[in-house]
């Protein structure tokens, strides 16, 4: 068995976590709000329930190895480790799919979360490991 192999569930409690706070938003807020009105009422939510957080991190990029003055800058980063986009538009699109997965590449982090508020009628989350 090779251990160095990425696992499909890596990290599913903290993902688990993370999605049922958004679900709890959704279900509290409904859609048609802007995104940073559901950012805050997430951020509110992983708050209460313990869930750590950092708002806007600027994430490092690397091109060979050696780091690039430029960031990125991700909605969330959950448990120090989960990439967190948020959006709240009516559907999502192969861009926004994209951003997040640079957002991994260039950061190397495993698992990414792409999270829309906007959808109807329900939330429209899609989980990313690299």
């Amino acid at each position: 068995m090779n251990t160095d192999a990425p696992t499909h569930i890596e990290h599913d409690a903290d993902g688990y976590a993370l999605i049922g706070a958004c679900f709890e938003v959704y279900n509290e807020m409904g859609n048609g709000y802007l995104e940073d009105v559901y950012q805050e009422s997430l951020e509110m939510e992983l708050t209460e329930r313990g869930i750590p957080f950092i708002t806007q991190p600027k994430l490092p990029i690397y091109y060979k190895g050696r780091l690039l003055r430029k960031k990125y800058e991700a909605d969330l980063l959950v448990f120090d480790k989960i990439i967190v986009e948020l959006k709240a538009v009516k559907a999502l699109l192969p861009e926004h799919e994209a951003q997040l997965l640079h957002y991994l590449k260039a950061t190397g982090r495993r698992v990414g979360y792409l999270v829309n508020f906007g959808a109807f009628p329900k939330l429209d989350w899609r989980r990313r490991v690299m």
